[in-house]
């Protein structure tokens, strides 16, 4: 079995960017400041500011909105004691934007308040038959195996940056966390390595969106080895649009880290062994990294790495590269 160890716990990447990023090239830059401000603004528990800065954002943008955006102004607007709002920007995930997880939506403590609202058990209703109409011609039970599967990669990696901000980034908790992980990811990649090699990659016309991204998580969370020889599959999927051009960028950045090449898209972050600090592994021609990042419908470099608090200067990223580039030899 390949080794996960360094891999995993070197790479730094926040998969949940992932399915909202195909939005960033349809919406404005003024759009995407506001998005950023109300998500600022929730996690400082400033709900109220939050939820109103997210309807001002969606002004901007003349009333459309990703789904993941809506879903964050609802849990503000309920969160802020806003019911109506709150259900209001649900009802238009539902109708709108045909949403399908009810399961995420019955489980999130952030919603919790409107439970005994009598339209919450209508709308959740309205939700599961938007599941049942989507999946209607999939294939059940590999939708439902990757729905496990899709659990099973994610809820232990959105606990990492609590347990690190409580404990430490060398605590005995996060290693506990990493073991955890990489023995889910091994039993994940079994199951998914049988999937490709039976019916190749599969598509949201198979699977649903969520069974598609499980297929690019898990092997993005693989071994070096693994991700090169399911990457030319992937790329035929996206010419194919089995796949999102946004995940292939990532997976192509992991799989040009692991063979000690610049990646392309500056997907992937390291953290400096002596200081702690997080940085932006070797990339490729710099300067234009975001025309390149916008042809996959990434979002900019420096809104990307800002969900690490960290600051995008083009030429100290430069100085700085050259510098390590120089150390190494």
């Amino acid at each position: 079995m390949a080794n996960f160890n360094l891999p995993m716990k070197k790479l730094i990447l926040v998969c949940c960017l992932i399915f909202t990023s195909v939005f960033y090239s349809q919406n404005s830059q003024k759009y995407r400041e506001l998005i950023k401000k109300a998500d600022s603004l929730y996690k400082a528990k400033n709900y109220k500011n939050s939820a109103f800065t997210y309807s001002e954002a969606f002004i901007e943008n003349g009333g459309k909105a990703p789904i993941n955006d809506r879903y964050n102004a609802a849990c503000s607007w309920a969160l802020a004691n806003y019911p109506d709002s709150a259900f209001f920007q649900i009802n238009r995930m539902a109708t709108k934007g045909n949403y399908t997880d009810h399961q995420r939506l019955d489980s999130d403590e952030d919603l919790v308040s409107l439970h005994n609202d009598p339209r919450w058990k209508s709308l959740l209703d309205l939700v599961k038959q938007n599941k049942e109409k989507a999946e209607a011609n999939l294939n059940k039970p590999l939708v439902k195996t990757l729905d496990s599967i899709h659990s099973e990669d994610q809820n232990y990696r959105l606990q990492i940056d609590g347990i690190e901000k409580k404990y430490g980034h060398n605590s005995k908790q996060m290693d506990s966390i990493w073991h955890i992980i990489m023995e889910k990811d091994i039993s994940n990649l079994i199951i998914v390595t049988k999937i490709l090699d039976k019916y190749g990659w599969l598509g949201p016309d198979v699977v649903g969106g969520k069974g598609a991204s499980t297929l690019f998580l898990v092997i993005q969370h693989s071994d070096q080895i693994t991700q090169e020889k399911y990457l030319p599959m992937m790329r035929e999927a996206v010419k194919n649009r089995k796949a999102n051009a946004s995940s292939l960028a990532l997976l192509e950045d992991r799989v040009a880290i692991g063979q000690n090449k610049k990646q392309i898209y500056g997907s992937q972050l390291t953290r400096d062994p002596s200081t702690g600090v997080l940085y932006v592994l070797p990339l490729e021609d710099p300067d234009n990294v975001d025309k390149r990042r916008a042809e996959v419908y990434l979002p900019p470099i420096a809104e990307y790495i800002s969900h690490w608090q960290l600051k995008w200067d083009v030429e100290e990223f430069k100085k700085e590269q050259l510098l390590r580039e120089k150390n190494k030899k």
